[in-house]
């Protein structure tokens, strides 16, 4: 019964590292390619599941502004 919680709050504790190293790079990635984040729009980011994280990473690639990011998260908002 130990040895079970022990592992889930392991497997826990790596989902939540990945998902920050995630948020990190992907915002690091946006702030090369659009420009600097308002307040508002990382804290869009930051809400954003591990894999809708992932996601983002792939499409900013075609991004060329910060509307371009807006316009996505307000899509995914629609999903």
């Amino acid at each position: 019964m130990f040895q079970d919680a022990l592992e889930e709050g392991r497997q826990e504790g790596r989902q939540e590292g990945r998902q920050e190293e995630a948020r990190a790079l992907v915002l690091r990635q946006l702030n090369r390619k659009v420009g600097q984040l308002s307040e508002d729009l990382q804290g869009q980011v930051d809400q954003l599941s591990l894999d809708i994280l992932e996601a983002l990473g792939e499409a900013l690639i075609d991004f060329s502004n910060l509307a371009d990011l807006q316009a996505w998260l307000d899509q995914q908002s629609k999903v």
